[in-house]
C-alpha cells in the first residue's frame, strides 16, 4: 500500500490518510527512477533542499532555524555502495532581536530597562572572539543584514570608531526551535588597509552561555528507497552509512512504502519524503513512448512536452 492516492503531478492530489508519497510512474525502470532522483538533488535550489529538511515526516528541522544549505550526491562510503546525498546546512543558534535599542525584548526574564527580574544586568561575560573569515565590504553588508540588522545599524557597524562596540539583543535557540533567554552581544569591526572587514563579539548573559556567533553545521543523510528492496535490507545500508559518515539525521526518498514500514523507519530515527516531489519531468514525444496505455501514446500532434512518464522502448520494467 502507499500512503495515500494521488493524481497526475499537474492535478490536484487526493489522499486518503496522509498525502506523502505519490508513486514515480511504476513503467519506469528502477535504476532510471533513482537516477532522476540523484540528478533532482544535483542541481537542486535551497528552496529544493530546505524542503528535504522541513517538509519531511517527522521535519528535521524548521524553516526559520535553516541558514544556508547544499548537497553532495553520490558520496563515497569505505567498503560499501556510496551514499545517495548529505546535505549540509546551518543550524541557527541565535537570533537578532527585533527591538532596538540598548533594552532587551519583554520575556519573563527581564525587568524594565533591560534588566533581569534581580534589576541587574547580565551576570557573565564571554571572552571575546573574532569571526575566522574576512570579508569585502559587500560581503560585511550581506552578513550584517542576513542577521537582521537594519541598514541604519549595518552602517554603524561598519565604520564605528576603533575602540567603540555596536550592543544588540539576541535571543539563544533551545533544541525544539523555541527563543530562550535574551542576552546582550558587543560587536566590534576591524577594518584593514586592503578594504576588508573582520569582526569581533563579546556576549554578555545571565545564565547560559551562547554556543555560537550565529550557526552551526549540520548534516543529513539522504538516502533513496528502491521499491525492491526489504525494510531490512534498506535500514541495514542506512546504517552502515550512518556509522561511516557518522552522521545521525536521515532523510529516506520513498515512492511505494507500507504504513508499517514508515512507522519502523521513523521509530529509527528516519524522515521520510515523497519521491515524486523530486523526480524530474522528461523531454518527451509521444510518438516513441512505451506507455501504451496513456491515451496520448502515438499522437503524432501530442500538445505534450515534459512528462513525468515519458520511457523509451526497452526500459520499461
Amino acid at each position: 500500500m502507499s500512503f495515500g492516492d494521488c493524481t497526475h503531478p499537474q492535478g490536484v492530489r487526493s489522499v486518503s490518510s496522509h498525502p506523502l508519497f505519490c508513486p514515480v510512474p511504476d513503467q519506469v525502470d528502477e535504476g532510471l527512477a533513482h537516477d532522476r532522483i540523484q540528478v533532482a538533488l544535483a542541481i537542486a535550489d535551497s528552496t529544493v533542499l530546505q524542503s528535504l529538511l522541513t517538509h519531511s515526516l517527522p521535519p528535521v528541522t524548521r524553516p526559520h532555524l535553516i541558514g544556508s544549505v547544499s548537497a553532495r550526491v553520490t558520496v563515497p562510503v569505505r567498503q560499501s555502495q556510496p551514499a545517495d546525498a548529505v546535505l549540509s546546512y546551518e543550524a541557527v543558534q541565535c537570533v537578532l532581536s527585533k527591538d532596538e535599542g540598548d533594552r532587551p525584548p519583554a520575556s519573563p526574564a527581564s525587568g524594565p530597562g533591560g534588566t533581569t527580574s534581580r534589576g541587574k544586568g547580565p551576570r557573565w561575560e564571554s571572552a571575546s572572539q573574532t569571526l575566522p573569515q574576512r570579508f569585502t565590504l559587500a560581503q560585511a553588508i550581506a552578513m550584517l543584514t542576513n542577521l537582521g540588522f537594519s541598514p541604519r545599524q549595518v552602517e554603524e557597524i561598519l565604520y564605528l570608531p576603533a575602540e567603540a562596540g555596536h550592543k544588540s539583543w539576541w535571543y539563544s535557540v533551545d533544541g525544539e526551535g523555541n527563543l530562550t533567554l535574551p542576552f546582550l552581544r558587543l560587536l566590534r569591526t576591524l577594518r584593514y588597509s586592503d578594504g576588508t572587514f573582520a569582526f569581533q563579539y563579546k556576549d554578555f548573559f545571565d545564565q547560559e552561555q551562547p554556543p555560537c556567533f550565529k550557526n552551526q553545521q549540520q548534516q543529513v543523510l539522504v538516502e533513496i528507497k528502491s521499491d525492491l528492496e526489504s525494510f531490512s535490507e534498506t535500514l541495514h545500508r542506512i546504517n552502515v552509512h550512518r556509522e561511516a559518515l557518522e552522521i545521525q539525521r536521515v532523510v529516506l526518498v520513498c515512492n511505494l512504502i507500507s504504513e508499517l514500514e514508515a512507522r519502523g523507519f521513523m521509530g529509527q530515527g528516519i524522515s521520510l519524503y515523497p519521491a515524486i516531489d523530486l523526480v524530474l519531468p522528461t523531454r518527451s514525444d509521444c510518438m516513441l513512448c512505451a506507455r501504451q496505455e496513456c491515451p496520448m501514446n502515438g499522437i503524432e500532434q501530442s500538445p505534450v512536452a515534459m512528462c513525468y512518464g515519458f520511457v523509451v522502448e526497452g526500459t520499461r520494467i
